[in-house]
């Protein structure tokens, strides 16, 4: 059962970071030479998508790495 979880764990993990990778950021290099506008803007389609699947991802890496914790 074990190795299952680290192997689950090691999937989530990289797909984290992959979702985080890709989201876009309104902040950056951009605004420190007047990109940035400094208007308030909501996130939309596939922005917000990204978004939640990185809340989703984020949870239920915590909540294995808890039930990986109580398995041993």
């Amino acid at each position: 059962m074990k190795p299952v979880i680290s192997f689950i764990q090691i999937i989530l993990g990289v797909l984290l970071i992959l979702v985080i990778i890709i989201q876009q950021k309104g902040t950056g290099l951009g605004s420190t030479f007047g990109g940035e506008l400094g208007f308030y803007r909501t996130k939309r389609g596939a922005e917000k998508m990204l978004f939640y699947v990185t809340i989703i991802l984020a949870a239920a890496f915590i909540l294995l790495s808890l039930v990986g914790l109580i398995v041993r």
